[in-house]
């Protein structure tokens, strides 16, 4: 379920309570004020803070922590470096090509470790591997990254970019693979899509990019303003986000029930899968970071055409102690 894929608009940006320096306390609160801007509306992939704000471990460690559903899925990382938001829920493809288009942004923390994207067919159609789909047609949303890691995918099984018919199905991605008008569809959610498919009475399957010569990479992490690196309030988040975390993985009922209670809309069969199939990929130590892979995926960036060059990862990149 790519963030880019609906007009969705779950809430309004110009709501947003900015809190670039150090919150205003009053005598009655002392809890620091911390804004998060999401990279989509709230679903199981964002269990962490969901876990850390209603669980009580933000306010454990003095943070009254806003999380606030973007109306354009794309603004949270330019909002907050221009300093109108804290922290941006963002995706560590997109943060490379943020930082070589020179925006001022730096990864403290990781939510989803692993990828999430895949190229998707039916279970029990007529595409059996990835060389199958010469001379097919696969539906995407959004040019750019995901041509690069189609054309990866492809040329691993001998077939070129030009041996397939790519046709925009905007945000339909499952639907237009229902009804036959693509043969697989990139861009695709493993723990989304799939379970939606499932649900429909479609089973799909899914080849996975890094098993299929993309390197693998962190599907959501967290960014701030590089001048933000030595803000207190980043490290107590960092503290606050690996004490949830724990405690979602040792306690995932409690975890869900409590998710449900913030959102009770949420309270559906799809949501409750996507939540038992996120739950293995969320960072054990969201502020650690593997700065080798880093490189390795800017490199490949680079050597795909997204990005023309490649920063130093420390102007980037950091570890908050």
């Amino acid at each position: 379920m790519s963030r880019l894929k609906s007009m969705i608009a779950a809430a309004t940006i110009g709501a947003i309570a900015l809190g670039t320096g150090m919150g205003i306390s009053s005598p009655a609160f002392a809890a620091d004020k911390l804004t998060i801007l999401l990279d989509w509306f709230v679903n199981p992939d964002h269990a962490p803070l969901i876990v850390a704000k209603e669980k009580g471990f933000f306010a454990k460690h003095d943070l009254d922590v806003d999380l606030i559903e973007p109306a354009d899925p794309s603004a949270p990382p330019r909002l907050v470096a221009a300093g109108q938001g804290d922290v941006a829920v963002n995706y560590q493809p997109q943060l490379h090509v943020q930082a070589a288009a020179g925006l001022p942004l730096t990864r403290i923390g990781t939510l989803v470790a692993t990828p999430l994207n895949s190229l998707i067919v039916l279970k029990d159609g007529p595409i059996k591997e990835i060389a199958d789909l010469k001379g097919k047609k696969i539906g995407y949303s959004l040019a750019g990254f995901e041509d690069a890691l189609l054309d990866t995918m492809l040329g691993n099984h001998g077939v070129s970019i030009d041996d397939v018919e790519l046709v925009n199905v905007n945000f339909s991605l499952s639907p237009s693979l229902y009804s036959g008008q693509v043969d697989a569809i990139i861009g695709g959610y493993r723990n989304f899509e799939l379970n939606q498919m499932e649900i429909e009475g479609k089973p799909g399957k899914a080849f996975y990019v890094e098993e299929e010569g993309v390197p693998p990479y962190d599907e959501l992490i967290l960014t701030i303003r590089n001048d933000a690196v030595n803000d207190p309030r980043m490290a107590r988040m960092m503290d606050a986000l690996e004490e949830a975390v724990q405690y979602l993985v040792n306690h995932p009922d409690d975890s869900w029930n409590a998710f449900i209670a913030a959102y009770p809309n949420l309270d559906d069969e799809l949501n409750k899968k996507a939540w038992a199939d996120t739950l293995p990929r969320f960072a054990l130590r969201p502020a650690a970071v593997d700065k080798k892979r880093y490189a390795r995926f800017a490199d490949y960036l680079k050597e795909q055409g997204i990005i023309e060059t490649t920063p130093p990862l420390d102007s980037y990149v950091a570890v908050i102690e």
